[in-house]
């Protein structure tokens, strides 16, 4: 357990997109299941889950990156 909080934050741009894209795959299968349940159509929701597939991996590697940056919440080595 020490030698994990000894160790240095590692991220990268690579990283933070192999991790928005992973999730938003996640994320999007939520978005159309429950799309088609409240609509029934599975054409609306797959298109309501494509279309936030792009909006949303954008705004999440944006966000990452942007705490890449931050040392908030950091130990201090």
């Amino acid at each position: 357990m020490v030698a994990a909080l000894k160790l240095k934050p590692n991220s990268n741009p690579r990283r933070s997109i192999v991790k928005a894209i992973s999730w938003r795959i996640l994320g999007s299968i939520d978005t159309a299941f429950w799309g088609w349940f409240f609509t029934g159509s599975f054409k609306i929701a797959g298109s309501i889950a494509l279309f936030e597939i792009v909006t949303k991996i954008a705004l999440y590697y944006l966000h990452e990156r942007a705490w890449a940056l931050s040392r908030f919440g950091l130990r201090q080595l």
